[in-house]
């Protein structure tokens, strides 16, 4: 056996895929040769992947990123990233090459990511499904945050329902989060001042949240946070963190005095319940948040 783990070692440090792995945090863990290279990282890094994404964008190498505005694509791909059990896409990179990626998460939100080259396949086949996966990408991001929107959010939650059904299923939580009195905030300041609140929210909250976790805006100045494998004392932490930070922003610099806070309504999966049915339940926490003063978290057992 350890024979086999020597050989198995070796194969992947010389092979030609590249081969990553990713912690919780979404940390780089370990990179084979060809993906250190391709990605310009030292042999002993173990960068954050977003640090990774950064710098390679201001140096000009790894992957090409077609954005006028990396920090709004940045929260937009964190949005997608990790969420689901196997994910696939094609990338490429400054040098001319052409990937086929895959992504694979475990239980315990380690990632594994794979990449074959694919650059010999005719250019426009690959415009072709680049053009799709544009698409798609369009399909489940919201337009003014540039997280994700409300099919993905959704789609999501039925996903993690799913895996509540299977032999390896785990706790989870939902939770709505709505900010108080925004209908106030764009009848005073205006609807543009409103967006830049929604948006700052969004900023916020992205880097709070753990690797696995979905966050998306799921309609007007409400979002969702999905929680897989998560207890309802674990997600109150994460929720009431959210709130506190919120609560302490000065978002619009040339505004001072203007501040804003946020409800939510947090529920634990039950086993056998529906999307639909944890939703409700997540939504009448909510009502009661609000009820209840705002500027709070409350919880239907």
């Amino acid at each position: 056996m350890t024979q086999i783990s020597e050989r198995l070692a070796e194969l992947q440090e010389d092979s030609a895929v590249l081969i990553a792995m990713y912690d919780q945090e979404d940390r780089l863990r370990y990179a084979n040769a060809a993906f250190r290279s391709t990605y310009a990282i030292e042999p002993d890094e173990t960068p954050l992947w977003s640090e990774l994404m950064r710098r390679n964008t201001r140096a000009g190498q790894g992957t090409i990123i077609r954005t006028a505005d990396f920090e709004t694509w940045l929260v937009s791909a964190q949005s997608r990233r990790g969420k689901l059990p196997f994910r696939a896409f094609e990338t490429d990179v400054v040098d001319g090459r052409w990937f086929w990626m895959t992504e694979t998460v475990q239980k315990d939100g380690w990632m594994l990511c794979i990449a074959s080259d694919i650059t010999h396949l005719k250019q426009s086949e690959r415009d072709v499904r680049q053009d799709r996966d544009f698409a798609l990408r369009a399909s489940q991001t919201d337009e003014l945050t540039s997280i994700s929107n409300r099919r993905f959010m959704m789609a999501a939650l039925e996903s993690l329902i799913a895996r509540q059904g299977t032999a390896n299923a785990g706790v989870g939580c939902i939770c709505i989060i709505d900010l108080d009195f925004f209908k106030r905030i764009n009848d005073i300041y205006g609807h543009q001042f409103g967006d830049d609140v929604l948006i700052d929210f969004s900023r916020r909250v992205q880097p709070v949240i753990r690797r696995r976790d979905s966050f998306g805006r799921i309609g007007g100045e409400e979002f969702m946070l999905i929680l897989p494998d998560t207890t309802l004392a674990q997600a109150e932490l994460i929720i009431e963190r959210i709130i506190g930070m919120v609560r302490g922003a000065c978002p619009v610099p040339t505004v001072p005095s203007f501040s804003y806070t946020c409800s939510a309504g947090l529920a634990e999966l039950r086993p056998g319940e529906t999307a639909r049915e944890v939703y409700a339940r997540a939504d009448e926490a909510l009502y009661n948040a609000k009820q209840s003063g705002r500027d709070r978290l409350k919880i239907v057992a």
